[in-house]
């Protein structure tokens, strides 16, 4: 049971307050529907209430696990072998787990690898959604404004390509 207010994940979209409680009729079927506000893009997500359980909601990480996040970011990239659509299906594999670290590591990979040797569209649109997840966690767990989370998180990513 979910209660107004409370900071979640959704998986594949990342995480958000739950601003309120709707009643809404889809395909001649009222349901329950939880209002997910999510701070980046000014989106709005609606859960089935009934699907909650099912669905790999989760609690925002506390603060002081945002380190092992750090320690994502800061260690060696993973380089997979094969064609962009082998590395497209292992990355998309890690950010559906819900996992914050996972997520970081397909950030991390991607954005070295695209500095490295430019990635696909396919590989770049995936990054577009491990981020907007990743950043929007972080958002929670580290109390600050998005650019403020993205600085933080480039960063990181540059001190480790200096490093490499």
């Amino acid at each position: 049971m979910l209660n107004i207010g409370d900071k979640i994940v959704y998986p594949m979209h990342g995480a958000g307050v739950v601003s309120g409680v709707e009643n809404c009729e889809v395909m001649g079927e009222h349901k329950s529907y939880y209002v997910l506000k999510m701070p980046l893009g000014n989106m709005k997500v609606m859960i089935p209430t009934d699907n909650v359980g099912s669905i790999g909601l989760r609690d925002v990480i506390p603060h002081d696990d945002v380190e092992k996040v750090k320690l994502v970011l800061q260690s060696a990239p993973e380089h997979i072998a094969g064609s962009w659509n082998k590395r497209f299906n292992v990355n998309l594999v890690k950010i559906k787990t819900g996992d914050i670290c996972n997520v970081a590591a397909v950030v991390r990979n991607l954005i070295l690898q695209d500095r490295f040797k430019k990635i696909s569209t396919g590989e770049r649109r995936l990054l577009d959604v491990a981020k907007q997840i990743l950043i929007s966690e972080l958002v929670f767990a580290c109390d600050k404004q998005p650019e403020a989370v993205e600085e933080w998180l480039y960063d990181l990513l540059d001190n480790n390509l200096l490093e490499s």
